[in-house]
């Protein structure tokens, strides 16, 4: 697999589409940070980190839905920087989703964290996706 975060995304936005509640993910230290960004932002209701046999372990995300119209919390995701074109960004020139209704996951030297979290701390760094 070229582009593990690209899987990720990819397996998230399978599972949204076909309405599934859960979904289990490869895991690795990128995926897990990412994991729990979208849980302390409210796009996902739960996730477990489980070890597998070959140590590679699994994510179990608990996908979000509107109780009365089963629409998904998340509408899109988008891969930014690629394995191809990597996309970075400095503190001053952070992007916005959606006028600032989205976010957008980077990695930073402080971690994975939101485009806002990077505002405040004045960090730039790689746009990995957006999400809204």
């Amino acid at each position: 697999m070229t582009d593990p975060i690209a899987d990720y995304l990819t397996r998230l936005r399978n599972a949204l589409q076909a309405k599934h509640r859960i979904v289990e993910i490869p895991a690795s230290n990128i995926k897990k940070a990412m994991t729990k960004v979208l849980f302390e932002k409210g796009y996902i209701l739960n996730y477990k980190f489980e070890e597998t046999e070959n140590k590679q372990g699994v994510i179990k995300l608990a996908l979000k839905y509107d109780p009365l119209t089963k629409i998904p919390a998340i509408r899109e995701l988008k891969r930014v920087s690629k394995p191809g074109l990597r996309k970075y960004v400095p503190a001053n020139n952070l992007p916005r989703v959606i006028n600032g209704l989205g976010i957008a996951i980077l990695s930073t030297s402080m971690g994975v964290i939101t485009d806002k979290e990077a505002k405040a701390n004045n960090v730039g760094g790689e746009v990995l996706c957006y999400i809204s």
